[in-house]
């Protein structure tokens, strides 16, 4: 017999409670409590940090709290500065779920729509990616407060303080562990070039922030970038009416190949935290040096507007305003636009992040292990040099001990993890690296009173009155 699946969210709901049920998932509860303090608590719950709250929760370990500063549904970047039509990754692939075949997306989708609708679908929308994200945090149900930023982190020989500032204010809350699953912007923010913050802030955006593109009708607009988010933005502000849109590549040529997808089978998933520092480096930077395209059908939808230019070959030498518009020296000439946005990409760069300070000070980072010969200005320097279980570890050791008590499941811990983190192939494996070194180490430090349960178990399976003891030998 064929099964065609649940017809409805109800009956796909249904199986994957089961699915619960019968794997008993989450097991009994095996953390000793520690009185007012969370055994873990999330900064964010964005995809990454509701992966990693429902892998503690397969584990048993369910004293977890998350906090996002954004409001209900509009965590991580799909419904915000993300403009893609549709997401990049293959729709066939896993994501978040975990082994639970009832909670993939496929899953999902067919529920609603039939098994028809799939095989037609060729890429996932994004706000359809969102919404699957939305049902997600319900069946998993964990505990997440919406509002709530971090503001500082501080350390002690038992646990993490983290201060946070909500709807009620100021407030301390205690864990022993602190997972950081805050984004691809989570040790830092955008990258502005240098050049950039010299130019009148009304002529320019970046492509993280919240872009007024209706304002840019009828107007002439620079994207300068070559990747997935350039043409993103080059596409939007096509479709809002701009009147003419130059996407401005330094790059001879537009990158094609996505060396990432050569690189994304398990071995690599479950094996990159394993391979040598000269290894991950040379990995990492081979992927950067090449580029990763724009996705095609991304591309297409800014060459099927005839007023889209691509022009390669091009950098910027100087800006100057001139009669109410800014005036662009580059290399393939003179260039009157409206507006530019900055399609740069994201940067570690602890300054933007003041809430880590205590971190910043402290982290060891790639700079102090490892840096590839000739690559000493790279940005890969000042990521954080990661542990086994995404913990941070101490540049000076014996200063800062907390420190590994926080593990990075963000962008940054890409050098010595690889991209399990954020990427959507790959974060189920990540969670679970995670998730089960955070309950190694839990229970590595209750030893004691898991000794004392040892010995005090006193459940017997056999009563004495199973058998009769013989006299001796017959």
């Amino acid at each position: 017999m064929t099964d065609t699946g649940p017809r409805s969210l109800a009956e796909l709901e249904a199986r994957f409670a089961r699915d619960l049920d019968l794997l008993m998932v989450p097991p009994p509860a095996w953390v000793p409590p520690q009185d007012g303090a969370l055994d873990v608590a999330i900064v964010g719950a964005g995809m990454a940090g509701l992966t990693a709250a429902f892998a503690l929760r397969k584990l048993g370990i369910t004293n977890i709290r998350l906090f996002d500063r954004a409001p209900a549904g509009r965590e991580g970047p799909w419904g915000t500065y993300a403009r893609m039509e549709t997401l990049r990754s293959p729709k066939t692939l896993a994501g978040p779920a975990l082994g639970f075949a009832n909670l993939t997306f496929r899953a999902w989708f067919e529920a609603q729509f039939g098994r028809d609708a799939w095989e037609t679908l060729h890429r996932i929308p994004r706000l359809q990616w969102l919404d699957y994200l939305h049902w997600y945090r319900r069946v998993t149900n964990p505990p997440v407060e919406n509002g709530v930023a971090l503001t500082g982190l501080a350390g002690g020989a038992d646990g993490v303080t983290l201060s946070l500032n909500g709807p009620d204010g100021e407030r301390r809350v205690a864990a022993r562990r602190v997972i950081l699953a805050n984004g691809r912007d989570g040790l830092g923010g955008p990258f502005v070039p240098p050049f950039w913050k010299a130019v009148d802030k009304r002529f320019w955006s970046h492509a993280h922030e919240d872009i007024d593109f209706a304002a840019l009708a009828g107007k002439t607009v620079a994207v300068l970038g070559a990747g997935a988010g350039a043409v993103d933005n080059a596409g939007t502000a096509l479709e809002a009416g701009a009147a003419k849109v130059y996407m401005l590549i330094r790059r001879a040529e537009v990158p094609r190949v996505n060396k990432a997808l050569g690189a994304g089978h398990p071995g690599i998933v479950l094996g990159f935290n394993d391979l040598t520092d000269a290894q991950r480096w040379e990995q990492n930077q081979y992927i950067a040096d090449t580029a990763v395209p724009a996705p095609h059908n991304s591309m297409l939808r800014c060459s099927r507007h005839p007023n889209f230019a691509l022009l390669t070959g091009c950098s910027i030498n100087g800006a100057t305003v001139e009669d109410g518009r800014l005036v662009l020296d580059t290399t393939r000439g003179r260039a009157v636009v409206d507006h530019v946005v900055l399609a740069t990409g994201f940067t570690v760069d602890w300054e933007q992040r003041p809430e880590l300070a205590a971190l910043a000070e402290n982290a060891l980072l790639w700079r102090d292990r490892y840096v590839a010969p000739g690559k000493e200005g790279s940005e890969f320097a000042q990521y954080p040099y990661l542990g086994n279980r995404f913990e941070f570890q101490e540049r000076n050791p014996g200063q800062a001990p907390w420190l590994g008590r926080v593990h990075a499941f963000n962008y940054a811990a890409v050098m010595s993890h690889g991209r399990v983190t954020g990427d959507i192939p790959g974060i189920s494996a990540g969670a679970e690296r995670l998730a089960e070194g955070i309950a190694s180490r839990l229970f590595a430090e209750d030893y004691d009173r898991h000794w004392q349960q040892l010995q005090s178990f006193e459940t017997p399976e056999l009563l004495g009155d199973e058998w009769t003891e013989a006299d001796g030998f017959a």
